[in-house]
């Protein structure tokens, strides 16, 4: 992703934007986002996984690494198409304005949604059953599979069973099970590809939205997927599991900032030999399927390419587990081959934060990708501390914090009085400038040499750890913040700008 540009973005997921919904989606507060991005000066959005979130909320726990989330489907843009009437959405329950409440919106939104498929396939309209049939034939590799899998967990799903539990012939995918099961649910089947379909359209609009007003799309991609997927149960040969189609062994991180057990993350290893003899093709197409969706993609973990760790399936923690050689640069040159650019570059961030060691970053380096750096771990008082900005390189982009991080106003907060009086010796700024730290941490990070700057939403905002986004040690209660436009206000967009111009960072 190497560039001469410097450009400015903001991080903030979709679920947080405002909305009468429940839940942030892409109708018109995502529209007015794209405006205020270009307000303050900035050239890009970033965003978290843009699917369906999976256990715990989480959007990185995906029942499908290509498909949508549901959730994000604008309600508004169904009535406008006729498949939802002003009745439908004339009686919305009082969901909470600062937070997601899963649940609620779920059962909101999917029962508007079955309205609209029941209205849509009802309709006897050859233009939209043309468009309907065209997407469902251009993305048939994945989306048949998807839509098979979440109609078959509807039916023998529930109460957390997985895929492994369902009858052994469903399970193992054989023909016969599978051609009944497609018969049987063809319905259900319909409805998840009509959803797919509506948001794979209504993000395409606000995508393109986003360039004719110059900001681009900043994605991420998880390195693993979920072991309850469509992806894992159609392709079992890829992944690391036993006869009965279960993990021998699952992904995490050994002890570390976050937790002192490691995070056991629970997905399914690859199969790296088994992606090596195909070429690396179920790489390729998720990148691909990335690549349609946003302009740059974050890889998550991108250290795992080199070395993860491998964690007994048995095991509670993460503690037990050991590193594994990944698959190196063999995927990347896979997929610079079909993806890259005229010069074979893909425009690729590497999330390269955690025990990362001098064979990833040869890694990162022989593939051209930037790394990150994160303002929040630089002041530990050594000078050497490779998150400090004196020690930045161009090819990086750097953060105040990411979704997994504290508020920036909320880690200051937590520092006590040595490394508070640390943090403002570097910053230059006196007792009083703390009520702002994050400001000065904003304008630190712009001043850096990094070629790239992002902002999560809620440090613009200057809000406390209660508006954090994640918490990697908690299972539950995270992914839900939300901001209302009343928060915003015109000196955010301002001083945004303000800092872009007086640092090179400005979109003009």
């Amino acid at each position: 992703m190497t560039s001469n540009l410097r450009r400015g973005g903001i991080l903030l997921h979709p679920t947080s934007l405002p909305g009468p919904h429940g839940s942030g989606d892409l109708g018109p507060a995502a529209y007015h986002f794209v405006d205020w991005l270009v307000a303050a000066g900035q050239s890009c959005w970033q965003v978290l996984p843009l699917g369906s979130a999976g256990p715990g909320n989480s959007p990185y726990i995906s029942p499908s690494a290509f498909a949508g989330n549901e959730l994000l489907i604008d309600l508004r843009q169904l009535r406008d198409a006729g498949w939802l009437s002003d009745a439908d959405l004339a009686s919305v329950p009082v969901f909470p304005e600062s937070q997601v409440d899963y649940g609620a919106v779920r059962r909101f939104r999917v029962a508007h949604l079955r309205r609209a498929a029941k209205r849509f396939f009802g309709r006897k309209h050859a233009a939209e059953r043309t468009a309907f049939e065209a997407f469902c034939t251009d993305e048939h590799a994945w989306l048949d599979d998807y839509a098979l899998f979440m109609a078959l967990d509807i039916a023998h799903g529930g109460d957390g069973r997985m895929w492994q539990d369902w009858p052994a012939a469903l399970a193992h995918r054989q023909p016969a099970a599978l051609g009944e099961a497609q018969a049987r649910h063809a319905e259900e089947i319909r409805f998840w590809q009509f959803c797919q379909w509506r948001f794979y359209q209504q993000w395409a609009a606000l995508k393109a939205y986003a360039h004719s007003r110059s900001i681009e799309i900043v994605g991420d991609l998880p390195i693993f997927v979920a072991a309850h997927s469509a992806d894992v149960w159609s392709n079992p040969g890829l992944f690391e599991l036993d006869e009965q189609g279960r993990p021998r062994v699952v992904a995490g991180v050994p002890p570390d900032y976050f937790s002192a057990t490691g995070q056991r993350w629970g997905n399914p290893l690859y199969r790296w030999s088994a992606h090596a003899a195909e070429g690396y093709r179920w790489w390729v197409e998720r990148m691909r399927q990335t690549m349609r969706l946003c302009d740059i993609v974050r890889i998550d973990h991108f250290r795992g390419f080199e070395s993860f760790w491998e964690i007994p399936a048995e095991s509670a923690t993460a503690v037990d587990g050991q590193w594994r050689p990944g698959p190196g640069k063999d995927v990347f040159t896979a997929m610079r081959r079909e993806l890259g650019d005229a010069q074979g570059r893909l425009r690729i961030i590497a999330e390269d934060l955690g025990i990362i060691t001098p064979e990833v970053d040869a890694l990162r380096q022989s593939i051209g990708l930037p790394g990150m750096r994160i303002l929040q771990f630089a002041f530990d008082g050594d000078a050497r501390n490779p998150y400090l900005p004196h020690n930045y390189d161009a090819n990086t982009v750097v953060y105040t914090g990411t979704h997994d991080n504290d508020t920036s106003r909320g880690w200051w907060e937590s520092l006590g009085r040595p490394e508070q009086e640390y943090v403002r010796s570097y910053l230059g700024i006196g007792e009083e400038a703390g009520v702002e730290v994050h400001w000065h941490l904003i304008r630190l990070a712009c001043s850096s040499v990094a070629s790239l700057c992002v902002i999560p939403m809620q440090d613009v905002l200057g809000l406390d750890s209660a508006h954090r986004m994640n918490e990697p040690s908690r299972s539950e209660g995270s992914w839900e913040w939300r901001f209302t436009w009343q928060q915003v206000e015109a000196e955010h967009a301002g001083r945004l700008a303000a800092l872009a111009r007086l640092y090179g960072r400005w979109r003009g």
